[in-house]
């Protein structure tokens, strides 16, 4: 038995248990965080300094590439240093740390998907309204609000998770800090007030997923009443790329915290929890410059203005 008050630092979940994988690990967390930074960063210097994309469905892309930006790197750098130098161990400052910033990015990226879900409803279904509905100080406050819920969110989770006592050690079967490994190492009768915010949290959660689905069956609706193809397949083109996010995002961490308990195995669950956690960030600015031309030729103007700058 061991006292929460002791405990000074927990032990990760090793991502390899030779020296030549863990290598191998590392590198490929290096090419992924690499990416994503690049990837995102671009993004957020297209959306900035490109004044044709000061549009709200960019704003909010670009506030969604700064959460993509924290997440990569709350989880990451420890995940490559663990691997680098063969440690398993994180602070307890450091773990809490990462619960707070890891729920305070991904539900801040929930909010925002939802945000840019009636972004593209209005646009669709109520265009002769858009300018009234979703303008400058509208974006602002609907953004504002986004990031200070995820803040006080993620506050309210740390805070209530680290006042829990443990009782079953300090080794966690994740390699970064979840609110879901640490319940693990609670006093059984202590954790059901966390499990109580958890419970609001799937309700949240299921709010978000009900209004996006609401969103998308009225602007399918309205899309394929348009009688050209070139207007549908232009509509199609601005959803699409939206509803792929929210896919990966939804369909990737639902999965990896509800999938049957007989097809739980190690090695599942740590590629469940990379591809939640480590994957989306990188991925999210690919789908989204795929198929959106403005901002391909944003990105691309940028990259060549600092090329010839240079």
């Amino acid at each position: 038995m061991s006292n929460s008050s002791s405990i000074r630092h927990f032990l990760l979940l090793a991502l390899a248990d030779t020296r030549q994988l863990q290598l191998l690990h590392f590198c490929l967390l290096l090419g992924i965080s690499l990416a994503a930074l690049l990837a995102n960063g671009l993004i957020i210097s297209a959306v900035a300094c490109g004044h044709r994309l000061h549009t709200p469905m960019f704003f909010f892309l670009l506030n969604l590439a700064l959460t993509d930006l924290g997440s990569i790197c709350t989880t990451v750098p420890k995940a490559m240093h663990n691997s680098l130098w063969d440690t398993r161990d994180i602070s307890y400052t450091g773990c809490a740390a990462q619960v707070f910033f890891f729920v305070f990015y991904g539900v801040t990226e929930l909010y925002l998907l939802t945000v840019m879900c009636y972004d593209r409803y209005v646009s669709i279904c109520k265009p002769l309204h858009y300018g009234t509905l979703l303008g400058s100080r509208a974006c602002a406050h609907m953004a504002a609000a986004a990031w200070a819920s995820g803040f006080l969110y993620s506050l309210l989770h740390m805070a209530n998770t680290f006042s829990l006592p443990l009782c079953h050690g300090n080794a966690l079967g994740q390699f970064f800090c979840e609110i879901p490994q640490i319940l693990k190492l609670a006093c059984s009768q202590s954790y059901l007030r966390e499990f109580g915010l958890l419970a609001v949290s799937a309700c949240l959660i299921f709010g978000c997923f009900v209004f996006i689905v609401f969103s998308y069956v009225q602007i399918f609706r309205v899309v394929l009443r348009i009688p050209s193809e070139p207007g549908r397949h232009k509509a199609f083109s601005t959803c699409l790329p939206h509803l792929a996010v929210v896919s990966l995002f939804l369909s990737t961490s639902v999965f990896a915290h509800l999938k049957p308990l007989s097809m739980s195995s190690p090695s599942l669950d740590l590629a469940l929890s990379v591809l939640y956690s480590v994957v989306p960030p990188a991925l999210n600015p690919l789908i989204y410059s795929l198929r959106n031309q403005e901002l391909k030729a944003a990105v691309w103007t940028l990259m060549t203005g600092w090329f010839w700058k240079h």
